[in-house]
């Protein structure tokens, strides 16, 4: 019985076959990316003290958690959890004029050694350990007294506050860096939380 080479795909047809594998590859690169970040992230209230001259902001905030943050936590990668405030003068004829912008940056690691969950703040570097991953979520979804501005550098007018969540990977260990070369671009930011400045 004469034996039937495999078919190949040439010129244009082969091309066409070429683009469709690597718009499959990019749509499952994407959605995996998009996975690992799964659960609620919003800002769920926020409000200002003015102490002193001192605008200080206070939020509750959801962070998401899933088993691939879970195990990412667990394998070496660190997560830099944000918090990022805006206040913005408004303009009636013409676009509004960004007063600060500024960001409450922290990272967690978890520590092999001594099995704890360590955050650490990111300008300060001052450090607090957790026995587990929902402690230390809990203590950086709560943001108390964080002050953002002083007072004297409003000049009147009327001003939009405005407060948003963010995560994204942090540092890698040296072992993953190889294999996760792809992850530079995962993060994810919530949708604003804005009101009015009241001064």
């Amino acid at each position: 019985m004469p034996r039937i080479a495999p078919h190949r795909l040439r010129g244009p047809a082969a091309g066409r076959w070429t683009a469709l594998a690597l718009l499959a590859w990019a749509v499952l690169r994407t959605s995996a990316l998009a996975s690992a970040l799964d659960g609620a992230l919003v800002v769920r209230s926020a409000y200002v003290n003015f102490d002193h001259g001192v605008i200080e902001l206070n939020a509750h905030v959801t962070y998401p958690l899933n088993p691939t943050i879970l195990k990412a936590l667990q394998n070496g990668v660190t997560l830099s959890f944000d918090v990022e405030t805006r206040i913005e003068e408004v303009r009636r004829y013409w676009f509004n004029a960004t007063v600060i912008d500024v960001m409450l940056r922290r990272q967690l690691a978890y520590h092999v050694v001594t099995r704890r969950y360590v955050v650490r703040d990111a300008q300060s570097g001052a450090e607090r350990s957790f026995a587990s991953v929902d402690k230390a979520l809990h203590y950086m979804e709560q943001v108390h007294d964080w002050p953002v501005l002083v007072e004297s550098q409003l000049h009147g007018g009327r001003y939009i506050i405005s407060v948003r969540a963010g995560v994204r990977r942090g540092t890698l260990p040296a072992s993953l860096r190889a294999l996760l070369f792809w992850t530079d671009d995962w993060q994810r930011v919530s949708p604003w939380y804005s009101w009015s400045l009241p001064v």
